[in-house]
């Protein structure tokens, strides 16, 4: 069984909705051969918990706006950390960069089948690395700063 396409068009544009917000290592699996509540997981994440609410905020927007489509439950709002929209269609997860990290999802979900993404999305492919090394930099700037 393969993701149906009503699936395929709530990924995408839950994909495209996340970019516009510069979430960052968006990637989607088609997860029907293992799992039977849902077709397809997509993960984003974000630096902050203020912009994992801005993104998740957008998809669900986006997605009752484009396609009418509503989540059944959404879970982790309150501390912005890790916030779940279930469209049972598909999962939505967004994540702060640290619980992506710590959880690994990837790993969990990586013999399944990756989905295509729209470019932007793809595009934010390593977004979580370079935004670490940038901020750690700025880190040790400001302490070297301190020191003088």
């Amino acid at each position: 069984m393969t993701a149906t396409d009503r699936s395929l068009e709530l990924v995408n544009t839950a994909a495209q909705a996340a970019a516009d917000k510069l979430a960052h290592d968006i990637i989607a699996y088609d997860v029907s051969d293992v799992l039977s509540i849902t077709d397809a997981f997509l993960l984003a994440s974000a630096p902050n918990d203020r912009q994992v609410k801005s993104i998740v905020d957008e998809i669900e927007e986006r997605l009752l706006k484009e396609l009418g489509a509503k989540p059944v439950r959404r879970e982790g709002d309150r501390e912005a950390r890790w916030v779940l929209l279930d469209y049972v269609d598909i999962v939505v997860h967004v994540q702060h960069s640290e619980e992506r990290v710590f959880y690994a999802l990837e790993r969990l979900w990586k013999d399944c089948p990756e989905l295509e993404l729209p470019d932007d999305a793809k595009a934010t492919r390593g977004k979580a690395e370079e935004h670490a090394k940038l901020q750690a930099a700025e880190e040790a700037a400001d302490l070297g700063g301190e020191w003088r």
